[in-house]
């Protein structure tokens, strides 16, 4: 049997939730997010979205699709 971890939003940083936001924007116009999009539309270095993409990945919020990212199931809403 599959066992479904629920995450908790609360455990995300700000800047978790900003990149969220950014990658669910930029998914809905495009189907993905690349990493240059997301740095230009968060205003955050590279490294501050590399690191919030790896924690988002691994609490499964934002999946990997090549060199993209798209969302993945997710529990809350974000306005953008």
């Amino acid at each position: 049997m599959m066992m479904i971890e629920r995450h908790d939003v609360q455990a995300l940083s700000d800047i978790d939730i900003y990149v969220y936001e950014a990658v669910a924007s930029q998914a809905v116009e495009s189907g993905s997010a690349c990493l240059d999009g997301l740095v230009r539309a968060s205003g955050l270095s590279e490294d501050d979205v590399r690191r919030s993409i790896a924690v988002l990945i691994e609490q499964g919020y934002v999946v990997p699709r090549g060199d993209r990212y798209g969302l993945g199931p997710h529990t809350f809403e974000v306005e953008y």
